[in-house]
């Protein structure tokens, strides 16, 4: 985020706009152009490994995310703890079964993923007060958990895909983070589109095959199941069918949630760069420049025109520069108007002696 990035050049050109101005040499100027951000590194735990240094970099090209291991124990839960209750009350379940415990663990599914085929139905007031709360303990463990999971695993891709994009070309490692970084939702959109395809593919073919279907009505079967309509006239009917539809339905569910969130992020993050556009391009009248002189002086100095056209780009506000300004104040123990070595010494001697 924009506010993340505090710098010293950029607050004392806000307190000492004339001071800027008065000591106009050059090498200034290019302080404002390479602003330094704080010091992510002191906050990302190091491992000995180089590519730590790199913020995504880790979670690319490192070993298992320790997230991935939480949303495995969770799910490992929830599908052991739903397939438990449900073979236990299976005689109050009716419908088509093949073999109880697969039935057990397949109406999990069904019930976490809101399908809800009908060829397994709750049948006693037991049964139908655990599949209530099944489903609503399941859509949370999908919208809070799964989705995450979904997301890293499309970001793991991101890396297979731009390299193929780039296959004729010679692209270092560096290079295509940084075409990552660029155009990171739009590649996350390619890849789940392209995982989502081929899930629709697999789905069709084994229901094809396994479920003796028609072409079409297999298509039909997959489109019901991944958009979670679940009309119930074709389902996963065999004992084969069901230890597919397990781990399919799971699958291609979240990935078409993922498609459609990646396509909203896509048509934000064009209307950001169409606006951040639009501002670098418009030219700069006299009224913008009053909108700019931040502490009314006649003059814009380098950090107030920078700060004016953040806001312009909604990139931050004028609640965060206030927030910032306060820091800034806060720090500025001598009023200078300036940071010192001495100023954030005597800031935290200060912040240790009040009780």
């Amino acid at each position: 985020m924009a506010c993340n990035d505090e710098n010293e050049p950029l607050l004392s050109g806000l307190a000492t706009p004339r001071t800027q101005k008065t000591n106009g040499d050059r090498p200034k100027k290019r302080r404002f152009r390479r602003v330094r951000s704080a010091p992510f590194a002191d906050f990302v735990p190091t491992d000995g490994n180089r590519e730590a240094a790199l913020p995504r970099s880790g979670s690319i090209f490192g070993r298992l995310n320790p997230s991935l291991k939480k949303v495995a124990l969770f799910l490992t839960l929830y599908m052991g703890l739903g397939t438990i209750c449900f073979y236990t009350t299976r005689t109050q379940i009716k419908g088509d079964k093949t073999n109880g415990i697969l039935d057990a663990l397949y109406f999990c599914v069904v019930t976490m993923t809101t399908v809800g085929y009908g060829d397994l139905v709750p049948n006693s007031d037991l049964a139908k007060l655990l599949a209530c709360a099944f489903v609503f303990t399941g859509m949370a463990l999908v919208g809070l958990v799964l989705t995450k999971a979904a997301d890293y695993l499309a970001e793991k891709q991101e890396i297979l895909l731009v390299k193929a994009l780039h296959m004729n070309q010679k692209v270092g490692e560096l290079q295509v983070l940084k075409e990552i970084q660029t155009n990171r939702v739009k590649y996350k959109f390619y890849t789940t589109l392209i995982i989502l395809v081929v899930l629709i593919l697999t789905g069709t073919i084994f229901v094809y095959e396994v479920e003796n279907l028609g072409l079409v009505d297999s298509f039909y079967c997959v489109c019901s199941t991944i958009t979670t309509l679940g009309y119930g006239d074709k389902s996963f009917s065999t004992e084969g069918g069901r230890i597919f539809a397990v781990f399919w339905i799971l699958a291609s569910t979240i990935c078409l949630a993922q498609c459609f969130l990646y396509v909203a992020e896509v048509n934000t993050e064009n209307r950001q760069r169409a606006l951040v556009k639009w501002v670098l391009s418009r030219r700069t009248t006299n009224v913008d420049l009053e909108a700019a002189d931040i502490d009314d002086d006649g003059v814009v100095g380098a950090a107030e025109f920078v700060l004016f056209k953040l806001k312009e780009m909604g990139k931050i506000c004028q609640q965060d520069i206030s927030v910032i300004m306060e820091e800034f104040e806060n720090l500025d123990v001598d009023q200078s108007g300036t940071l010192s070595v001495s100023d954030i010494s005597e800031a935290q001697s200060v912040e240790t002696r009040m009780p």
